[in-house]
């Protein structure tokens, strides 16, 4: 029975804490009471008219939260709680929300057009909703129907295909629904808002038209009423149509050919003289086929240019007329556009689409720019050289580096002198065009690079001076000296090269990360990831003692850290993040110096120091912080080896906080890994706190609420446990095995075609074999009998994936490891446990032919250890 809660629902609006604490406490036991009654006395409220509209709007809100919610968990619980609810009761609501639809009140039609979506999410799928599209069709056919009506009716049709799947419908409703929406699309329709509901309603609808689309009659239909739309007077149903473009454009893109003609036509006009949403849609409809046309070049087959996609070369055909309009948006600057992060307008829309352009058609893009660069790159009109400089960035990605080189070689000096330019935009986007050249074409380690012996003093003499240009120029400069740094990473002796700058170079980064002029952390953060990297590239024989010079400074910057006033959260989270960047530092110093015996002892010497910092910033709650802290022990347990066990009593419970931490699940993930850190760091030094690390991980992996992403690096991690701790691994064989296999039956009834769904289940997969391997590698000295009766499931589970060809190459080195392991610990057994395994020959047979010389050896190793244990049986 539906009750007034009017009162209830103002009262929680009330400016007065207490009246509107009591009236949320009211609400609130109402629903834990009685959510059936909750439910229809809001949807009652919401339906009707007479009732205030700040009552109905927050009745409507307060619906949609009981049956939808972001988090998955509490989503799967609301969507139970309503399956369970009596239909009588759901049956009045239903109707309560369809009636609602017809209302003049703007709000409550609007409201409760998305509470039908949600409610049909839930039980469209389950077939519980049968007659709600003939309902809602109901509205837009009968003759004397208001506009409000049919809006509101449009705009829950779009929502609920917003909200099912395309398999939910059958053909004739999809059918149905397209008829009305595209009629209502019509230039005939009078009412703008039925219009813009309908235009709308289709963008979300399109999935759901792949029959009518191959219809080429409805197609014609769907595809003019969308380009009149395009045309219309308001600015609102122009936009929606341009996005149903970009949207035709990534699902339909085979069926575009003879509409392209007048799609430039509708663009190209948008883009020159249209509001800025609208041109911003249409710009993005050629990002969208370049996107499309990538893909489609990417699963080409080199030799003979076959694919399965068919490749229409719109951007090529487009090529000399979409060139110039790209250009011409270039000149379309915000004055403040370098000021803002998340600033979006035409002239960035432009340059990105020209990158995309240029990553699609590679050298015939250089000849339609290079003019547009050469023309106004010395104009006095900053807009002019701000686009000449962006133009050139945008092109440099797709052009084969013979093509481009003696331009890049050419305009070097050039770029290198405006970071001088008068202007902050020219300065900005040259500092983003030198990132570009770095990362494109600089890469020692090939023996390719524009930055030559000759050059490289210049080039960093100019970028170290800009660092000192304002803040958002030094960040973009920041990224350009992490890119030149990173091409010298894996490049042997040539990093040498940077040797004798890197003083000057990490003095002036830390100079850079101590100003106090920039509005937010973002440029100290990136002055540090930018030092870490010319750190990782170092020539380490060269510079140890430079590195070795740094680290007290890095660590005293740290213990300043814990001394900063705190009086806001925003102190706090600047804390947070500084202390979070200087962990890193010392995080990377760390690999570095333990990378060689020459060097490991500077590290080995200040160790307690070091884990003493790390365990005060452990003290500062916040979930960065203590990502990098993790990261950064889990170095230093790498280089202390069995030394680090002194400070796990400290440690531990820190530790122990993270694998607990599921909120912040980034960090119980890094804690996973900082066990296996630690488990080689001490092997079986680590035993005294193994029954609680183990009991922690059997309650994560058992948990509904942990990130699924946490779970298989909690299995490599057994894996880990098993290996330093032996045949003390018994104690939780009994516990882990289970969850093993559980989980690789988990696998076996994974989804393929979801392409996330199967990343995961490669991920999830390699991680259950890691497992199975270190716990063999550590029973194989004694006690391997305690897994003879686990061999058969594994062997089984072997079998399954190698038959499926989406595994990965790390899954497939990972079984074929482990294959190796069985022969290896249970060589005894060795004719039972391979008596049904034809498929092990077939495998290894395929990864001896890889052109992996890593899976080659493993599989060459794994067919030694099945060959000598067959011998030693006889």
């Amino acid at each position: 029975m539906a009750l007034e809660i009017t009162q209830y629902l103002l009262s929680a609006q009330s400016p007065d804490a207490k009246v509107r604490n009591d009236a949320e406490t009211a609400l609130g036991q109402f629903q834990n009471q009685n959510l059936p009654g909750f439910l229809l006395s809001l949807s009652f409220e919401l339906s009707n008219d007479g009732k205030p509209t700040e009552s109905r709007t927050l009745a409507g809100l307060i619906l949609k939260n009981t049956l939808d919610a972001k988090e998955a968990a509490r989503k799967d619980v609301l969507v139970q709680q309503w399956i369970a609810i009596d239909v009588t009761f759901k049956s009045q609501v239903k109707n309560s929300l369809l009636n609602t639809l017809g209302s003049s009140i703007r709000e409550a039609s609007h409201t409760a057009s998305q509470v039908v979506a949600k409610i049909a999410s839930i039980e469209v799928p389950r077939k519980e909703w049968p007659e709600l599209v003939g309902l809602l069709l109901a509205n837009m056919t009968k003759p004397d129907s208001p506009a409000s009506l049919k809006q509101a009716t449009l705009e829950s049709l779009g929502y609920v295909c917003e909200e099912i799947s395309h398999e939910d419908l059958v053909q004739d409703e999809v059918n149905a629904v397209l008829t009305a929406v595209v009629q209502g699309m019509n230039a005939a329709e009078q009412n703008s808002e039925v219009r813009l509901a309908a235009t709308r309603a289709l963008y979300n609808a399109l999935d759901f038209a792949r029959t009518n689309f191959e219809n080429e009659m409805e197609r014609n239909y769907i595809m003019k009423v969308t380009c009149d739309a395009a045309l219309a007077k308001e600015t609102e149903i122009r936009q929606a149509a341009f996005e149903c473009l970009v949207s035709i454009a990534s699902t339909y893109y085979e069926i575009l050919e003879p509409y392209m003609q007048r799609i430039f036509e509708l663009t190209s006009s948008a883009v020159k003289g249209d509001e800025e949403t609208v041109a911003l849609q249409a710009m993005e409809f050629w990002s969208s086929i370049c996107d499309e046309e990538l893909e489609i070049q990417d699963y080409e087959v080199p030799e003979n240019g076959d694919s399965s996609a068919p490749h229409s070369h719109f951007i090529q055909k487009a090529l000399p007329t979409l060139v110039p309009m790209l250009i011409e948006t270039l000149l379309k600057q915000d004055e403040d556009q370098d000021q803002e992060d998340g600033i979006w307008n035409l002239a960035m829309a432009g340059g990105t689409c020209l990158c995309l352009v240029a990553r699609t058609v590679g050298d015939a893009v250089v000849p339609l720019v290079m003019p547009f660069v050469e023309a106004n790159i010395c104009k006095p009109d900053w807009r002019s050289r701000e686009a000449a400089t962006y133009a050139f960035g945008s092109i440099l990605e797709g052009p084969s580096i013979e093509k481009l080189s003696p331009m890049v070689n050419a305009g070097l000096e050039f770029l290198l002198n405006a970071m001088k330019d008068e202007n902050t935009h020219v300065k900005d986007t040259t500092a983003w065009t030198l990132s570009r050249i770095f990362e494109i074409m600089h890469s020692p380690a090939t023996g390719f690079s524009v930055i030559t012996p000759a050059n490289l003093e210049r080039i960093l003499g100019v970028l170290l001076e800009s660092l000192k240009d304002t803040p958002h120029v030094a960040d973009k400069v920041c990224g350009a000296l992490y890119l030149l740094a990173q091409g010298y990473e894996d490049s042997g002796p040539i990093s040498s090269l940077l040797t004798p700058y890197l003083p000057n170079i990490l003095s002036s980064l830390i100079a850079t990360a101590e100003r106090t002029d920039g509005n937010d952390s973002k440029l100290k953060t990136n002055s540090y990831e930018t030092m870490n990297e010319f750190i990782r590239s170092s020539n380490l024989s060269e510079t140890s003692q430079i590195i070795a010079k740094l680290l007290p400074a890095i660590m005293s910057k740290l213990e300043q850290t814990f001394s900063i006033h705190i009086s806001s959260s925003e102190d706090r989270e600047k804390q947070g993040d500084l202390q979070a960047s200087l962990c890193g530092v010392i995080q990377v110093i760390i690999q570095k110096l333990s990378s060689v015996d020459e060097t490991k002892p500077i590290i080995l010497q200040a160790a307690d120091q070091i884990m003493l910092l790390f365990l005060n910033v452990f003290a500062c709650r916040s979930s960065t912080v203590h990502q990098e802290a993790m990261l950064a022990i889990g170095a230093l347990a790498y280089a202390t080896g069995p030394d680090f066990a002194k400070y796990m009593q400290e440690f531990y419970k820190y530790l122990e906080m993270g694998l607990q931490n599921f909120e912040e699940y980034e960090v119980c993930a890094i804690s996973v890994g900082v066990v296996g850190d630690i488990c080689r760091a001490l092997d079986d030094k680590i035993l005294p706190y193994c029954d609680r690390i183990m009991a922690l991980l059997l309650k994560d992996l058992s948990s509904g609420e942990l990130h699924r992403s946490v779970k298989p690096p909690m299995f490599s991690c057994f894996g880990d446990i098993a290996l330093a701790i032996g045949e003390h691994f018994e104690n939780y064989i009994s516990y882990a095995l289970p969850m093993l296999q559980s989980a690789s039956e988990v696998c076996a009834q994974m989804d393929n075609a979801d392409e996330e769904m199967m990343d995961y289940g490669n991920l999830l997969r390699r991680s259950i074999f890691e497992a199975y391997s270190g716990i063999l590698q550590g029973f194989k000295a004694a006690k391997t009998e305690l897994m003879l009766p686990h061999a058969p499931h594994l062997m089984q589970f072997i079998g399954l994936v190698a038959k499926d060809t989406n595994r990965d190459e790390s899954v497939t080195k990972a079984m074929v490891a482990v294959l190796g392991d069985v022969a290896d610990a249970l060589s005894a057994n060795i004719k039972v446990i391979f008596k049904d395994c034809a498929f092990c020959n077939e495998l290894l047979g395929e990864c001896l032919q890889s052109d992996d010389q890593q899976l080659k050896e493993t599989a060459a190793w794994t067919q030694g250890m099945i060959g000598q244990a067959f011998s030693i049986c006889g």
